[in-house]
């Protein structure tokens, strides 16, 4: 993927690098896995050719990367990595987090942390002026860790839904 050349980061047995196809069954399995807002993604086999288009547009695209995070060798988290430019802030470059997700069997274990580390020491490595991410106002507990990894709450987000599912 597009940040190969990153250093992997190590926290403790939590490794976090550029994901390959070989992992998309595990990183849909952790997506389908979140059902707080319903059934939004599907570890059916009859819906993984959506999922591997997705990943070949990510893989793809310069400015995306698709991370994993593995404990002991296993595929326990997951995130993706967007790098823009913007005019404000002189054209700075921006970093957003996305799907940013840990399977609950190791929540509390260290890997989202370790999965943050990785996103803010490569959006620094990169020269982007910020990095951020949206998490929805219903998730307390997502936001209390957040704010731990040193992210500040200062954006209210909209969003509109265009597609159904």
């Amino acid at each position: 993927m597009s940040a190969a050349s990153a250093p992997d980061v190590t926290a403790g047995a939590v490794t976090i690098e550029p994901a390959t196809r070989a992992d998309l069954p595990a990183i849909v399995s952790i997506l389908a896995r979140e059902t707080m807002f319903g059934v939004r993604d599907s570890a059916d086999p009859a819906d993984f050719p959506a999922y591997e288009r997705a990943f070949d547009d990510i893989a793809a695209d310069p400015r995306a990367t698709l991370y994993v995070a593995r404990l002991d060798g296993r595929v326990v988290g997951t995130f993706q990595l967007v790098f823009f430019r913007a005019l404000l802030r002189h054209g700075t470059l921006l970093a957003h987090a996305e799907a940013v997700q840990v399977d609950p069997d190791v929540r509390g274990k260290g890997v989202g942390g370790a999965m943050m580390d990785f996103a803010i020491a490569e959006a620094r490595r990169r020269g982007a002026g910020s990095l951020q991410l949206a998490s929805n106002k219903l998730r307390a507990d997502a936001h209390r860790f957040y704010e731990r990894a040193g992210f500040e709450k200062r954006l209210d987000g909209f969003k509109i839904d265009l597609v159904g599912h």
